[in-house]
């Protein structure tokens, strides 16, 4: 049986895979990996909504400082963090598709951003808003004195 060519990336299938590198799973593979499961997830959308997201998802994709970060979503939401899971690291803004068309850009899930009419005016916006020198990402490693930390948790 053929080996999955992102198991060695993911962090909980590294042990069984035998890949055990000097810094822990390799970043580069793990933001390949999930821009191709973020790219098939928007392929089998079935929402009013799906089109304008694939549109944006691929968009983004093909924007090289975007596609150099590892993208995750919450709520819908594009956005992007400059480590891997566990640990991410968020930066710039997120993307959001509107349900009446459109997109909107935002630094905050809370404000109101700027509205975009098509995925590439909010990717473009997204990336005039990343701050420089980004990159390039890191294993979002949980420190070994973190105890139970939760995921992307800042302070206390």
């Amino acid at each position: 049986m053929p080996q999955d060519p992102d198991a060695a990336a993911l962090p909980h299938a590294a042990a069984e895979n035998g890949y055990s590198g000097p810094t822990g799973p390799d970043p580069a593979r793990l933001v390949e990996s999930e821009w191709r499961r973020l790219r098939a997830q928007a392929t089998e959308l079935d929402t009013s909504w799906a089109e304008d997201y694939r549109s944006l998802v691929e968009a983004a994709y093909a924007e090289p400082r975007l596609r150099a970060l590892y993208p995750f979503t919450s709520h819908w939401c594009l956005r992007f963090s400059a480590a891997t899971r566990p640990l991410l690291d968020v930066v710039g803004p997120n993307l959001t598709t509107l349900s009446g068309g459109g997109y909107r850009v935002a630094l905050l899930m809370s404000e109101r951003g700027r509205a975009c009419g098509t995925a590439r005016e909010a990717v473009a916006e997204a990336v005039r808003l990343l701050p420089e020198g980004v990159g390039p990402v890191r294993y979002g490693a949980v420190p070994g004195d973190a105890g139970n930390a939760v995921e992307g948790a800042e302070g206390a």
